[in-house]
């Protein structure tokens, strides 16, 4: 393999790891807010958080395959997510459930600009199969993102 080859793999592992740590924060924290959620429209949200979050943790391991499909190692500990996240911790449980809806759909966003990175990476690697994957996870994070804007309005 040419040396462009190995610059273009290791830009697509670590884009798929990238995704991978924000996926997993993502997850950790859409559940908190599951659990926390309180006011009018509880239930409501508690099933979007839950739907939500059930939807992040089914590609944990799809990216996770990715990187190992590429011969290289995946994030190891929570540690080495939490190095590699854009998705910052929330420890604040007595957030209104507004400001849960943004954060959330804020930090989705900050996963869609990292699966668009996967894409591109996986474009330039000449990955097929994972740029094909990352469509559908980009899709489902559109959803994610569109539904949280409406809950908004």
């Amino acid at each position: 393999m040419t040396q462009k080859g190995d610059n273009s793999k290791k830009a697509l592992v670590d884009a798929l790891n990238g995704a991978l740590a924000d996926t997993l924060a993502l997850y950790v924290k859409t559940k908190n807010f599951h659990w926390h959620v309180a006011g009018p429209r509880f239930r409501d949200l508690h099933l979007l958080f839950d739907e939500q979050a059930a939807q992040l943790v089914g590609t944990v391991d799809l990216i996770g395959e990715r990187v190992r499909k590429n011969g290289e190692v995946t994030l190891t500990s929570i540690g080495s997510i939490a190095k590699a996240t854009q998705v910052s911790d929330q420890d604040d449980a007595t957030l209104d459930a507004d400001a849960m809806v943004k954060e959330l759909r804020d930090d989705n966003r900050k996963l869609h600009t990292r699966l668009n990175d996967v894409k591109d990476a996986a474009e330039e690697a000449g990955d097929n199969a994972t740029s094909g994957i990352v469509d559908d996870w980009i899709d489902e994070a559109e959803e994610r993102i569109w539904f949280l804007t409406q809950t908004l309005k």
